[in-house]
């Protein structure tokens, strides 16, 4: 099936997010499609697959036009999108979500047997194993994702559209998917590749385009172009180094964790932290990283270990607590745990700093809540229209500005960093990095989780190697790299 979208335009209220883009989606053709966030890059989805409506442009869909009004309407066709946030029923099964809405009855009743042995031969077909009457919620996020796949293979998927398809995954799951991308390719399915991780578009991908504020800039042979070019296109400008250099000098041990479990996740975990460092935390998903962390602010109970700040041993029962000894928790859920979106920039930033920006009787300061508000997104060159912006409105990137503006105005002593880059653009992620790397110069010291080895290595000045729950080595200098991060983190040695 070849695509073609032609002048495609879109402005919600006075916002103009398309503004005359073109797109060719070729037969069997992978296309990665990227920009920053705020880019337009869904919206150009969601106008495809008919979910929002255009204001101006064409649709080709194999030379005839096509006016989508609806979503069933282009996967009818073969036009299926799969979510970054995967639209699965987590309390059905997996074949139960495949037929959804399809259900196949004989005589009234339904025909479970048949069912289930479709529902085998498309995990046949995808070369995973998984088991047809599994629980949703009982699956890996990997897991799930392939079950959407398999039921995109159900509705005889000629585009696929895939966002952000692996933020969630392990190393191991990823492989599988590009597999899996790869064998519908040969199929005659064309892919279309949204992502952020320049490493995923250069591997996987045959071309690739770049919107930026709106319009298409250029659509070029992933061969033909690097990912200096790429990040060009999407930013307008040269970015530098990817990674700030690091200060090599750091204060004394300002935090000691010693033999920390909680079970069953965390079961034994010791590390230490300096002033003005950033350790890394690393590790595949289920090793415990983000509980560790959760345990540490109190998120979590503890059941053994001890964690000391400045030679002090503290007992943190709560993120209350935790706070008051001057740590601050920026966790990988910035939507969920992070913000409150419906709010504006000022409430976001203010709620966390209530103490300091109320008078004796306890009533909140206006002035000083503005005057914080305004440097804090003027410090974290967060774009928005004034500190009244509601958060929802505002990019991912622009989200994460604000979840750290939020944190650091409270002028923590450790802050903890959960896949602080997650959903971010290349451009938002070279402002965090900075942002994180200026923290450091003013003492701050950072524990940073991240599933993004090339993260890792880059930022990090030593890095904790996590392995099933237990803390397994800790590597600095030249050894901060892959072979002996994946080593430690694969197999504990």
């Amino acid at each position: 099936m070849k695509v073609e979208m032609k002048n495609i335009s879109k402005a919600f209220f006075k916002n103009q997010v398309l503004d005359g883009v073109d797109l060719v989606i070729d037969d069997a053709t992978v296309l990665a499609l990227c920009g920053e966030n705020g880019a337009g890059k869904s919206t150009l989805m969601k106008i495809l697959t008919g979910m929002i409506s255009k204001d101006e442009g064409t649709i080709l869909i194999d030379g005839i036009e096509k006016n989508y009004s609806h979503l069933k309407e282009a996967e009818k066709d073969g036009l299926i999108f799969i979510h970054q946030e995967l639209n699965v029923i987590p309390d059905m099964t997996v074949e139960e979500n495949i037929f959804l809405g399809k259900e196949i009855n004989k005589g009234g009743i339904l025909d479970k047997k048949t069912m289930r042995k479709e529902t085998a031969e498309l995990m046949e077909r995808l070369g995973v194993d998984i088991d047809p009457g599994a629980t949703m919620s009982k699956l890996s996020v990997g897991k799930q994702q392939m079950v959407e796949i398999a039921k995109a293979l159900h509705n005889d998927v000629k585009v696929l559209i895939m966002d952000e398809p692996t933020s969630a995954l392990t190393i191991s799951e990823t492989q599988t998917l590009f597999r899996i991308i790869a064998s519908l390719k040969k199929q005659g399915v064309s892919i279309i590749y949204i992502s952020h991780r320049m490493e995923e578009i250069f591997e996987i991908c045959d071309k690739v385009t770049v919107l930026r504020d709106g319009k298409c800039i250029a659509t070029n042979n992933v061969s033909d172009v690097t990912v200096d070019d790429v990040v060009r296109m999407m930013i307008g400008r040269e970015i530098g180094d990817r990674y700030p250099k690091r200060n090599s000098h750091f204060g004394e041990t300002i935090f000691e964790v010693k033999h920390l479990s909680s079970a069953p996740y965390v079961r034994d975990v010791s590390f230490n932290l300096r002033e003005g460092e950033i350790l890394g935390i690393a590790g595949l998903m289920g090793a415990g990283r983000s509980e560790t962390m959760h345990t540490i602010f109190g998120s979590i109970k503890k059941d053994e270990g001890e964690i000391d700040i400045e030679g002090q041993t503290v007992h943190i029962r709560n993120p209350i607590e935790a706070k008051k000894h001057g740590i601050a928790f920026i966790t990988e859920d910035r939507k969920n745990e992070g913000l409150l979106l419906p709010f504006s920039i000022k409430f976001n930033i203010s709620v966390a700093n209530l103490k300091k920006l109320s008078n004796k009787l306890g009533v909140l300061d206006k002035n000083k809540e503005k005057k914080m508000t305004e440097g804090a997104i003027k410090d974290f060159s967060i774009k928005c229209s004034d500190e009244s912006q509601h958060v929802e409105s505002l990019s991912g990137g622009n989200q994460q500005k604000v979840v750290f503006a939020k944190w650091v105005t409270t002028d923590p002593k450790i802050l903890i960093l959960d896949e602080p880059t997650r959903g971010v653009d290349v451009g938002a992620k070279k402002e965090i990095y900075d942002i994180m790397n200026d923290l450091t110069k003013e003492g701050v010291s950072i524990i940073m989780i991240s599933s993004e080895l090339p993260e890792i290595i880059g930022m990090s000045d030593r890095v904790v190697v996590l392995h099933e729950g237990k803390s397994v080595g800790i590597v600095e200098g030249s050894d901060i790299n892959e072979e002996k991060i994946m080593n430690l983190a694969t197999r504990g040695v």
